[in-house]
């Protein structure tokens, strides 16, 4: 299927690793010119010689930053001044007791998972306007919608990533450029397995077991009763990116394997 993204630009943030990395990969394979961001130098060139390799007819490139950072995200602006396509994947998550989430604590995961995306969209917005085309797409989670508990401090930003997508689709209105949010289930990340070793080292149970064990008892409503593939995420990222998903915007698109149990 020809997705018409030859030759865009896509801004991936946090795409060294996980869904970020996925979604790089698929608009790649689709013909984008993908601009890869990472904190670690090494990390973001690594990702650009794998796609110049693996998708020779593309030009990506790296930008080695801490978006969360003001100064680190002016020098990404004097770098990319203009994208086709923003996708604000760059997070974390932690899970954690709610007594023990400091306000420092909170701090941090609201400028990470929220001001630094909408630092990025207020930038590039205009230029899309201007353009008449663009796609800005924040990568929220189930949690959004349906908090587990495990980690308010992360629900409360991914809720917020659904209101202002919803807000800023507002001032696009007329034109051919859309936002959106994606709200994935629990996928099989390097975080998430980070988090089921941690979760299981010191349990008897095999290590191939684990990931069934997990969605039994922490995520039993899913449907499919596995974790979601990050390439799973990376072609759907890619169409809600093309030219082909022009016919909605301000929608939260969930890809959460049956997670959430209610139709709206």
């Amino acid at each position: 299927m020809d997705l018409h993204l030859i030759n865009k630009v896509a801004l991936i943030t946090g795409s060294t690793k996980g869904i970020g990395k996925a979604i790089a990969i698929e608009m790649a394979r689709e013909g984008t010119n993908v601009i890869i961001n990472g904190r670690k130098q090494s990390e973001v060139d690594q990702i650009v010689a794998e796609i110049k390799h693996d998708f020779p007819k593309t030009s990506p490139i790296g930008v080695a930053a801490d978006l969360a950072n003001e100064a680190e995200r002016q020098k990404l602006f004097t770098q990319v001044p203009e994208v086709d396509i923003l996708i604000n994947n760059m997070g974390i998550f932690q899970p954690m007791e709610y007594q023990d989430i400091t306000d420092e604590i909170w701090e941090n995961f609201f400028n990470i998972n929220v001001l630094a995306g909408n630092s990025l969209a207020k930038f590039y917005l205009p230029k899309m306007l201007n353009q008449d085309f663009g796609r800005i797409i924040f990568i929220a989670s189930e949690e959004a919608v349906m908090p587990s508990g495990e980690m308010p401090q992360y629900s409360m930003t991914k809720s917020m990533n659904l209101s202002l997508a919803k807000s800023l689709s507002k001032l696009t209105v007329d034109t051919h450029v859309t936002v959106n949010t994606i709200m994935p289930g629990s996928t099989l990340t390097e975080g998430v397995q980070k988090m089921l070793d941690d979760m299981y080292k010191d349990s008897d149970l095999p290590k191939d077991k684990w990931e069934k064990d997990f969605m039994k008892h922490h995520r039993s409503r899913s449907q499919i009763q596995r974790l979601i593939r990050p390439e799973e995420i990376g072609r759907f990222a890619a169409f809600v990116a093309s030219p082909d998903s022009s016919s909605f915007s301000g929608e939260a698109l969930r890809v959460d394997g049956g997670l959430v149990p209610t139709i709206f």
